[in-house]
């Protein structure tokens, strides 16, 4: 059998093949709590859609198992490595192609960033709207987990902005699926299908994007509460007035607390008010003018009001987008503090309140343990932050929060994936029948299970 390394490096150059005993620790993880980083064999770097389906071709025939990596800001385990796996790392694969603006795309390779596409859409007067609260993610990265943020209340997750993907198959072919075109009646589509699917069907090296105008206007309203379950009853009503916030957040007292305390922020919240307030909303409007804004924010404030806040701030651009960016960094705070696990559990908006008191009483009967969240409260997915050092009792805690979920009409994750870190809840919880047809997606497309080691689908003895 040929020399392992040799044959990487035949497909992507000797300098762009790493193995143990190189500097390859930080490609061995993600961000997710308590999953062990993997141990590869290799790390190879490719530069082209060609060298990735060399190295597809070249670990078949090895019989090696295959990691996609973006960035690593993945929070479910599923960049982890299996023992003795490769790596295929995109952090070469980072150029935009394209940026079209008569139909309103870009045409980006899978490693580059969300800040990097931000930056060159806003070049444009334009916005990739995807802001999952990491912008050092990748586009590929973010393909792969379905990944949606703050924004997705306004403009949905990033299904919905995907027009069409190269990829490449297990078997090294090539494949292109739809295009610049913003509607197809053409057969399956396999654009959403390789969506979420976390690298377990096939590697992603192009993409087409789709662009939206960029409102020049934002302002963000604050609004404190006597309880979570005023927060959750007042969010289905702010979305049916058709105002539209652009970021609709739901952020309990602790949070609130930690992400202000974290990156010194100063609310001008009275005092009395920060004690009585249990949970708070932060929604930001956006607009083509001042003027539409300004009205907008007025009548806001007034149904805030109506609904039962104890005050509505609007605090001042530089506080508001402190705010906005501390919202986003929720994890690290979360992380900081010694949380054990994060979980992104999404239900209806409108079973929020009760999945929230179930949460609270399964935690309550968990000795030791802790649970404080955040979340899109337009879209019903909720970020909660684990404290439960004890492994049994954590395991025992999330079966009792995702089954909530579930029983409410909602899945394990709304954003983060599966992973490694979570399939063992989805398979307790998911169809069976479901599953089934996502393993015969699977055995379609990799019938060697050689893609995303230890990712779904797989049964419950572990096996891909």
């Amino acid at each position: 059998m040929a020399d392992p390394r040799s044959l990487f490096a035949g497909a992507v150059g000797a300098g762009n093949v790493l193995a143990a005993g190189d500097a390859i620790a930080d490609y061995t993880h993600d961000e997710a709590l308590g999953i062990a980083p993997g141990e590869p064999a290799f790390v190879v770097l490719p530069g082209s859609a060609a060298e990735v389906a060399a190295v597809l071709r070249a670990a078949g025939e090895l019989g090696l198992r295959v990691t996609a990596r973006g960035a690593g800001t993945g929070m479910s385990g599923a960049a982890n490595p299996g023992h003795g796996g490769v790596i295929v790392a995109f952090g070469k694969m980072n150029r935009i192609l394209e940026i079209d603006t008569a139909n309103g795309v870009a045409v980006v390779q899978p490693g580059v960033t969300l800040a990097q596409l931000d930056e060159a859409a806003a070049a444009a007067g334009l916005v990739y709207p995807v802001f999952p609260g990491e912008m050092s993610a990748t586009i590929g990265g973010t393909i792969a987990t379905n990944a949606g943020g703050m924004r997705a209340v306004r403009y949905g997750v990033t299904r919905n902005h995907v027009l069409g993907l190269e990829i490449v198959l297990p078997s090294g072919e090539v494949v292109r699926t739809g295009g610049k075109n913003v509607k197809s009646s053409s057969g399956y589509d396999l654009t959403q299908l390789i969506i979420g699917s976390e690298g377990t069907l096939a590697l992603v090296t192009e993409a087409v994007v789709r662009l939206y105008p960029r409102m020049p206007y934002q302002a963000a309203v604050l609004a404190p509460f006597a309880s979570a379950e005023q927060v959750t009853q007042a969010v289905p009503q702010i979305i049916g007035t058709g105002i539209g916030p652009l970021i609709c957040e739901y952020v309990d007292m602790l949070t609130m607390a930690a992400i202000t305390l974290r990156e010194d922020i100063d609310l001008g919240i009275p005092a009395a008010v920060r004690e009585s307030a249990l949970a708070y909303l932060v929604i930001m409007l956006e607009e083509r003018t001042a003027e539409r804004l300004d009205a907008d924010v007025a009548e806001l404030a007034e149904q805030l009001t109506a609904l039962g806040a104890a005050d509505v701030y609007v605090p001042a651009p530089p506080a508001a987008r402190r705010l906005i960016e501390a919202r986003e960094k929720a994890f690290w705070a979360a992380k900081a503090a010694g949380a054990d696990d994060i979980i992104d559990a999404v239900v209806p908006r409108a079973a929020m309140a009760g999945f929230f008191a179930d949460v609270t009483e399964a935690a309550a009967g968990s000795v030791g343990a802790l649970v404080a969240g955040c979340g899109h409260a337009g879209d019903g997915n909720v970020h909660m932050a684990v404290f439960q050092p004890d492994g049994a009792a954590r395991e025992t805690l999330l079966t009792k929060i995702f089954a909530a979920a579930a029983a409410r009409g909602g899945q394990v994750s709304g954003e983060h994936g599966i992973g490694v870190a979570k399939w063992q809840y989805f398979l307790e919880l998911a169809d069976p029948v479901a599953v089934a047809l996502m393993r015969g997606i699977k055995q379609v497309f990799d019938p060697a299970g050689m893609l995303g080691p230890g990712l779904l689908p797989r049964d419950k003895g572990g096996t891909a």
